[in-house]
């Protein structure tokens, strides 16, 4: 029996009509009919891309963050989609991500360990990244930065998990066209093959913490 599935889809691509959009509805229209939807593209959001402070002091949510902070507490499954541009994501994906994956909300230090509070566990994500790179060069020469990162330091370290990442290269000289075919069975195959939802492990926006609490400094 198939079961309700939240899924949040968020297209980091700054332009119109390309092939990261058409990448994220062919993931769209591939998933469970019992999933619910919701698609936020970060170049329709207005919000504050700097964070002024750092973490050193809260600062408010515009009501474009706060929107995604909703749907990212609501989902089950996050899915980014996104080029990959001097080994990262987008800036305004970058900014996006640290507007709302703020202490209280996403994580919490903890003042009696070196350990921290993954605030956003019991959600599972997939990336679908478009790159000039070869996957394979990427691995080997690079280490594969891009999804390390993202696993480890990105929406590992707030506790969504599994992270599945496809890469999709090359796209230059061609490539996009000659792959189109596979790429677009891989990104449906991913679609209809989504981790099931870990709802018992949830805690974010219903329980969220003081923002002083969560940065406060670790004892040594």
């Amino acid at each position: 029996m198939l079961r309700h599935v939240n899924v949040l889809i968020i297209d980091g691509h700054p332009g119109r009509e390309r092939l990261t959009t058409a990448l994220l509805d062919a993931y769209r229209a591939a998933l469970p009919p019992t999933a619910t939807v919701t698609t936020i593209a970060v170049r329709d959001l207005t919000f504050d891309p700097t964070l002024h402070a750092g973490y050193g002091a809260e600062q408010p949510w515009e009501p474009d963050v706060a929107r995604v902070a909703r749907e990212l507490d609501a989902c089950d499954h996050v899915c980014f989609g996104f080029p990959m541009w001097w080994g990262a994501e987008p800036a305004p994906l970058l900014a996006l991500l640290e507007r709302v994956l703020v202490p209280g909300f996403a994580f919490r230090y903890r003042t009696t360990s070196v350990f921290w509070e993954k605030r956003l566990r019991g959600r599972s994500a997939d990336l679908i990244v478009t790159m000039d790179s070869p996957p394979l060069f990427l691995r080997l020469v690079y280490g594969d930065p891009i999804g390390r990162r993202w696993r480890a330091q990105v929406l590992g370290f707030v506790g969504i998990g599994p992270v599945r990442v496809l890469r999709l290269g090359p796209t230059r000289r061609g490539g996009a066209a000659r792959n189109a075919t596979s790429w677009f069975a891989r990104v449906a195959a991913a679609a209809r093959s989504l981790p099931p939802p870990r709802r018992g492990k949830r805690r974010a926006l219903d329980d969220r913490i003081p923002f002083d609490e969560a940065v406060a400094e670790r004892r040594s």
